[in-house]
């Protein structure tokens, strides 16, 4: 699939009295649609998640990457980083999302799955735990899910949790995440990855995996 055949569109998506913005990436024919959480300090534009957002295109699957936040709350979040670890925020934005992809006639069909960062994968599982009808699949890289903790028994979705090898206090928190999610689960180390994945090659390996894990419970 090359950028010309899928069709992309920068959408504008209701949340509670003001908007978040997002791309949205729909390959032809697709049949599922992975929405992104960023992590704290980042947003949609994030090159790791676009990075790994193409290649699940490629895949022929859809992807949505959003900003949880807007402009002005992010603009005073690089001041005062109140909004950040407002995972509860954060999880409410990601379900206006979904709620959106629900009601919109050229998503409405799609099966849906999450792909959280960071404070995003907090969350995401949050999100799925409220949504467990709708979040069919859950992919967390270098994630916080000691974030969700009084969340993760209520997750259904089958999820991965993705952790760098050089990450060593982020991989004991998914350690203990994945002993409280019921759902089908699967901790993937890295070896030699640090907690944004920037080593070479590595950010590809986070790719396979997620497609492996989306490609086979989405599709």
């Amino acid at each position: 699939m090359t950028k010309s055949e899928a069709e992309e569109t920068v959408i504008r998506i209701p949340a509670d009295r003001t908007f978040i913005e997002g791309n949205l990436m729909l390959p032809p024919k697709s049949k599922a649609i992975v929405v992104f959480a960023h992590g704290s300090g980042s947003s949609r534009f994030s090159p790791r998640n676009t990075q790994v957002a193409k290649e699940i295109n490629e895949k022929g699957i859809s992807t949505l990457l959003i900003d949880l936040l807007t402009a002005q709350e992010e603009s005073v979040d690089l001041v005062t980083a109140q909004f950040r670890f407002n995972i509860d925020l954060l999880a409410k934005r990601l379900v206006d999302a979904t709620e959106w992809i629900k009601k919109t006639p050229k998503t409405k069909n799609l099966v849906i799955g999450y792909f959280g960062a960071s404070t995003g994968a907090a969350a995401a599982l949050i999100a799925a735990a409220k949504l467990p009808a709708d979040i069919k699949a859950v992919v967390s890289r270098g994630g916080r899910p000691d974030l969700a903790a009084e969340h993760l028994s209520k997750v259904k979705a089958p999820t991965l949790l993705i952790v760098g090898g050089n990450d060593p206090e982020v991989l004991v928190m998914n350690r203990e995440a994945l002993k409280h999610i019921p759902a089908e689960k699967k901790l993937e180390i890295v070896p030699g990855a640090t907690h944004l994945f920037e080593e070479r090659g590595k950010l590809e390996i986070v790719a396979r995996l997620a497609i492996d894990w989306f490609s086979k419970y989405l599709i």
